[in-house]
């Protein structure tokens, strides 16, 4: 996408982020106190009243799309394309469960931010590649256990053009260990509102997040990640790339 910014839309943007982030920073303490103080899951409806409203406060419209085979009472790790800091509200609210993030462990050091990561019981990731996709693992199984399914970014990081770039395959290896289905989730428009590489927030785009079909993992073996993985991000990057297709 050309970014092609205004004096208008730095103006408009500079409004969105004193009122969107001034509503993050009334927000993050106070879900850091809840979270300690109640535990994640009894203050549930805190987090998806700030995910509902963090999106809203950008000006934008969201529709969710989720295939009816997502079961409200099964765990699961979805799967999500990385386009945005604004990406870890996006899939909130438009299914029920409980989605523990994944987030590299520096990012803990970072204030308010960091300090509700770890109140709510976000999963870090070690900078130091050895021995992470096992603590990793443990981690996992041990928030699929109290009830909870996981929120993954399997391209490790924000793309740079809108469109899908490469998995790792990590996640998805401990999704066949443990036997937990996996759910492709597609958000498009995101992109468009905030993007790398730009601070720019854009308002009056849709952003549509689609839940596709869970893909089930157990009976799946070492050879089956990377076919898997590539399952995943065509289904992923299908819809993506139609999406920009239709606006070329």
């Amino acid at each position: 996408m050309k970014d092609e910014t205004t004096t208008r839309d730095r103006i408009v943007s500079l409004v969105i982020w004193v009122v969107a982030g001034g509503f993050l920073v009334l927000m993050l303490p106070l879900l850091t106190l809840c979270h300690r103080v109640f535990g994640p899951d009894r203050v549930q409806f805190l987090d998806r009243f700030y995910a509902r409203t963090q999106l809203a406060l950008t000006f934008n419209k969201q529709v969710h799309h989720v295939h009816p085979d997502v079961d409200p009472s099964t765990e699961y790790i979805f799967i999500q394309n990385h386009t945005s800091h604004l990406d870890h509200v996006a899939l909130y609210n438009a299914t029920p469960h409980f989605k523990q993030g994944i987030e590299l462990e520096t990012h803990f050091d970072y204030p308010f931010y960091g300090w509700f990561m770890k109140a709510r019981g976000t999963i870090p990731v070690p900078k130091d590649r050895q021995g992470a996709l096992e603590a990793l693992r443990i981690a996992v199984r041990a928030e699929v256990d109290k009830g909870h399914s996981i929120l993954g970014f399997p391209e490790g990081h924000r793309t740079s053009t809108g469109r899908v770039g490469k998995f790792y395959e990590g996640i998805f290896r401990i999704a066949i260990e443990l036997g937990v289905p996996v759910v492709p989730v597609a958000v498009t428009g995101l992109y468009d509102v905030l993007h790398k590489g730009s601070l720019v927030i854009r308002p009056g785009n849709v952003i549509t997040v689609f839940v596709e079909q869970p893909i089930l993992t157990e009976g799946l073996s070492e050879g089956d990640v990377g076919p898997l993985r590539d399952q995943v991000r065509d289904v992923i990057s299908g819809r993506v790339d139609a999406y920009f297709d239709s606006k070329a």
